[in-house]
């Protein structure tokens, strides 16, 4: 019986909903352990769809726990506006199946307009304007409100006053009103009394039910190339994305995780600004991904960048997650190419890297060595088992592992949850 990290392996949107879903089935517990709701998962269940961007999966399955980890980033408001949509939906969300951990930080409307005035100016790097960027540097600055706070609302006074400190000097310099520290707790009382009935000690609850043997699901949010260290610097998410951030933003050690799957889409896109090698956005290729893909943000609805296949990222990312196995997606989207290409190196300035530098001058610069590799006109869509597959999408299935040194562990070959070819389940490590 093991417990499961599910991380995307690109830069997010690689279709996690589906296999988190999948997986999430199977599970006792499903963790939310970083980020905030400037991501989200698209579920089809019994013909339902459900759009997440603050929820773990498993709030739409009865009978699971969700949980929302202290390395999550939260939007009161917007964590209740979610609720309030699944529950229009038929799902019940309640405080036996939702705990939010005490000491996870709060998003303010305060950091949402922060963000959006930095967004509007000329060092904007693509962000989704919500508020999380500036909620984790009051975070790692010590002047966040958390959860906790919510339960103490008279002794917020001093916390408030040390939060706006920062806040009013950064408003002031931007010819913005200050914030009076009364709006700021007439705002945390208000939502206070529909967040604190889920409030838990969760490293402990989470400790109780490891003991207890039950299954834990943990779900990330965004892709390991958006981590805020192993990323595409400056142009990441806030929060550390790749798999080890699924202790520290629960409160289990390390040694509770098991089993690493890295959600990996058959080719590589990339929503808002920053380096991509493989980008065929302005050409034929990238419009026909785009199409056949549905490539538009579960949250943002942006389109998304398309292009080839990279290897080099995705085994990159492999060794910084620790990733034990993938989950090859919308593979069907390739059906009917003639050739594709997959890059299995790089070029910078005359000399060959087998892996994405550092620098963010240098990532823009490097050049994609490609493979190319025969398509397949027979289609993969909606198969069930490799018998099912065409023996040259099989080729390629081979390829990609062998470039990444991973083994693929579920294809998947639609939104549908039925289409997926399993070849070992995570569970049963």
């Amino acid at each position: 019986m093991a417990n499961v990290v599910v991380v995307g392996s690109q830069w997010g949107d690689e279709g996690k909903g589906k296999i988190v879903d999948w997986l999430s089935e199977q599970a006792d517990i499903v963790v939310r352990f970083q980020g905030g709701h400037n991501a989200g998962h698209t579920l089809v269940i019994d013909g339902v769809t459900y759009k997440l961007s603050l929820l773990p999966s498993g709030a739409v399955r009865e009978g699971k726990l969700s949980i929302i980890g202290n390395g999550v980033v939260i939007d009161p408001e917007a964590l209740i506006a979610e609720i309030a949509q699944i529950e229009k939906q038929g799902v019940k969300v309640t405080p036996d199946s939702l705990r939010i951990a005490e000491n996870a930080t709060l998003i303010l409307p305060l950091h949402r307009e922060l963000e959006a005035i930095r967004e509007n100016s000329s060092a904007r790097i693509g962000t989704t304007k919500r508020g999380i960027g500036p909620a984790y540097e009051d975070k790692v600055g010590r002047r966040a409100i958390r959860v906790m706070d919510l339960a103490d609302l008279p002794a917020l006074g001093p916390k408030v006053e040390r939060l706006l400190a920062h806040h009013n000097a950064l408003r002031r310099g931007n010819g913005l009103p200050e914030i009076a520290p009364q709006t700021v707790c007439d705002h945390l009382a208000k939502v206070a009394p529909k967040v604190l009935p889920y409030m838990d000690t969760v490293w402990s609850l989470l400790d109780t039910k490891r003991r207890e043997g039950k299954r834990i699901l943990f779900e990330g949010a965004q892709g390991a190339l958006l981590d805020i260290d192993h990323g595409t610097y400056p142009y990441v998410t806030s929060s550390n994305t790749v798999a080890a951030q699924a202790a520290t933003g629960s409160g289990l050690g390390p040694n509770a995780i098991d089993y690493v799957l890295g959600i990996t889409k058959a080719y590589t896109t990339r929503v808002g600004e920053g380096p991509f090698p493989t980008d065929q956005m302005h050409n034929a290729i990238g419009k026909t991904l785009g199409e056949r893909g549905r490539e538009f943000g579960t949250v943002t609805g942006r389109a998304r960048r398309c292009g080839w296949f990279d290897a080099v990222l995705v085994r990159q990312t492999v060794r910084t997650s620790g990733i034990d196995g993938i989950a090859l997606t919308k593979l069907d989207i390739l059906d009917g190419f003639d050739e594709i290409k997959v890059c299995v190196g790089y070029r910078l300035d005359g000399r060959e890297m087998d892996y994405l530098p550092a620098g963010e001058q240098a990532q823009a610069r490097v050049e994609p060595i490609y493979e190319t590799i025969a398509g397949w006109k027979e289609p993969t869509a909606r198969a069930r088992s490799w018998a099912q597959l065409p023996a040259q999408a099989i080729k390629y299935v081979r390829r990609v592992e062998e470039l990444i040194g991973c083994p693929v562990a579920l294809l998947s070959t639609s939104p549908e949850r039925e289409d997926t070819i399993l070849m070992k389940n995570p569970f049963e490590t």
